[in-house]
């Protein structure tokens, strides 16, 4: 310490001093530390609230000059918080993220009326509808303050929706009068934070507010876009490996039944697809008596298919005979030699 801050704090009451000394204690003691504006809470909603946030955060109240002293002699870049120590403010302590907190004490907030003199936080209507009223006076103060209101069937009836506030607006002693006699409360009351210190970053209450869902949303389609990425261009990861093996599983069983591979693995569809095979050949032929008991009457499945893939390669040119022969025995040994490998996969 300085001599000039020494000279200072000699001349600082000692209440004071133990004030600051209680403050320091109850910022080191969190994570994240914010500034919260207080201003317009009744003191009983602000107790309730304290009462809320007590086991997640805590709220500390105190002259903003011992705020600001106690948040520059923590230092470690809490000083960020004192340009936010305006007006009537508190400090919230918690263990929570700032996101969290912000969120928490977003739902925290409650309706409440507005008073005259105050500004109108948003559009203020009076929705159509009964407004439950005996005819009265009240058609005329509900007509001044601009509601299109009449007597109608022994009832005071708001005959459409009337704004009769636009956000910004000062609120009359008149108009406030009216919503207070409809129970209409227009403001919201609560702790709004201003800025939260944590991890070495200060986050201040628009970067805090984010559309959780969406987020969300947004990035399961970010991973989900990624692991399709993945498992298309064959890159191994924890999430593409189930689905690159799947793959490659079914490609090798594909692979394995066009080469007629005798692997345990494969057996039962290579049977079945003989099976077909005998029956749909057995089917053309007309003559019973050639064919064994169990073959005959039978239908041609596919039938009309094996005869065209059959024309088709009659229709094929002589003079390509000789290259594709070639081509036939090359292909053969690539089978032979993949061949060996699947049946050395399915065992």
């Amino acid at each position: 310490m300085t001599a000039e801050a020494e000279h200072t704090t000699e001349h600082v009451p000692e209440w004071k001093q133990q004030e600051v000394e209680d403050l320091v204690s109850v910022i080191e003691s969190y994570d994240s530390v914010g500034v919260v504006d207080v201003q317009g809470i009744p003191s009983r909603q602000l107790q309730e609230m304290r009462a809320d946030l007590y086991g997640s955060a805590t709220l500390r109240m105190s002259r903003n000059t011992l705020l600001e002293r106690a948040l520059e002699q923590v230092d470690a870049g809490l000083e960020d918080l004192v340009p936010f120590l305006s007006g009537h403010v508190g400090l919230i302590g918690t263990n929570d993220n700032p996101f969290a907190l912000y969120r928490r004490l977003e739902q925290s907030k409650t309706a409440a009326p507005i008073s005259a003199g105050e500004t109108a936080p948003n559009d203020i209507v009076i929705e159509e509808g009964d407004t439950g009223m005996d005819p009265g006076p009240f058609v005329g103060d509900l007509q001044n303050v601009g509601a299109a209101a009449r007597i109608d069937e022994g009832s005071i009836k708001v005959l459409e929706d009337s704004v009769v506030a636009e956000a910004g607006d000062i609120v009359s002693q008149d108009l406030a009068g009216v919503l207070g006699e409809l129970g209409i409360e227009p403001k919201e009351v609560g702790l709004d934070l201003r800025a939260v210190f944590a991890d070495g970053v200060l986050f201040e209450a628009e970067e805090l507010e984010i559309d959780v869902e969406a987020y969300r949303a947004d990035f399961e389609a970010a991973a989900a876009a990624g692991r399709n990425l993945a498992v298309n261009a064959a890159i191994p990861t924890t999430e593409s490996m189930p689905a690159l093996l799947a793959k490659a599983e079914g490609e090798a069983k594909s692979l394995g039944l066009q080469a007629s591979i005798e692997s345990p693995a494969l057996m039962d569809d290579l049977v079945s697809t003989a099976d077909a095979q005998v029956k749909a050949l057995a089917a053309q032929i007309e003559d019973d008596e050639a064919l064994p008991e169990e073959l005959r009457d039978l239908e041609a499945p596919g039938g009309a298919e094996t005869t065209d893939t059959e024309e088709s390669i009659d229709d094929q040119p002589e003079a390509d005979a000789e290259p594709e022969a070639a081509e036939d025995d090359d292909d053969d040994e690539d089978e032979d030699a993949g061949g060996e490998g699947l049946g050395a996969m399915f065992g």
